[in-house]
């Protein structure tokens, strides 16, 4: 089951998300009119996304969204407004946002995104129960049991690889095994570099979203889980040998901001 709270001030608004959602069994959904009663519900509920208005009394989303990610920094969040500012845009980012969707909102986007929020958190449900196994591996890095547990690994990164705070430490943790182990486990299994291989993730990403040419690089640096839209360039410059500029105007598609 995913808990989704939707948060907005207009009963229509709630409403209307709520009944693009609501034809899925899966979705357990709850309804909150301010940032206020958002973090509150949040915790209480114990909620796995939050569809969450910006501008809203008593609270506004950005704020509430921050309270929320402190005491449970796995929660995704959703924002979506009828404000197309781009400093808001820009602490969505920051928050490490699932996505940004302008009202009105069109029923694909918001399912869409929800979709991608759920299999995060799925593909982290799955990691997480499977900490017992891991916990278990030493000695045995060679077996079948390892390389198992290292196509869980690589499974959650494909979900995650967007997450700014995605490392080998956070990964780690959540199977509660020493990062310097995981390490070795995961070259061994797949052959390829743990960290190489989310940097792979994010620059093959990068290359698909580089092919619609109203998306910035900066947008497409932080869709792909990078911050900084220069440490993007200079990473998918050492990937691929070009700037993610060269790349889109080889590729044709447009000539990139």
């Amino acid at each position: 089951m995913i808990k989704i709270l939707i948060a907005d001030d207009e009963r229509i608004e709630r409403e209307l998300l709520h009944k693009m959602l609501s034809d899925n069994p899966f979705y357990e959904l709850y309804q909150a009119e301010n940032g206020r009663l958002a973090v509150n519900y949040a915790e209480l509920y114990d909620v796995d996304i939050v569809l969450m208005d910006i501008e809203m009394p008593a609270l506004n989303g950005i704020e509430a969204s921050k309270r929320i990610l402190q005491d449970k920094p796995t929660c995704r969040i959703i924002f979506i407004t009828a404000y197309s500012i781009f400093s808001y845009a820009c602490e969505a980012v920051k928050l490490g946002a699932i996505d940004y969707i302008l009202k009105p909102v069109d029923k694909a986007d918001v399912c869409r995104a929800v979709k991608r929020a759920e299999s995060q958190v799925e593909a982290e449900r799955q990691l997480k129960a499977a900490r017992p196994e891991a916990e278990c591996l030493h000695g045995d890095e060679g077996s079948d049991k390892a390389a198992l547990m290292m196509s869980k690994v690589k499974k959650y990164l494909e979900h995650s690889y967007m997450n700014y705070d995605l490392s080998l430490d956070s990964v780690s943790s959540l199977l509660n095994i020493n990062p310097s182990y995981l390490s070795c486990i995961f070259k061994r299994c797949t052959g390829v570099n743990f960290l190489d291989h989310i940097t792979n993730l994010r620059i093959s990403a990068a290359k698909e979203y580089l092919a619609d040419p109203f998306k910035s690089i900066a947008e497409i640096a932080s869709m792909v889980g990078y911050e900084s839209p220069s440490y993007f360039s200079r990473a998918f410059k050492k990937n691929v040998g070009i700037t993610p500029t060269e790349y889109r105007r080889q590729s044709g598609g447009g000539t990139g901001r």
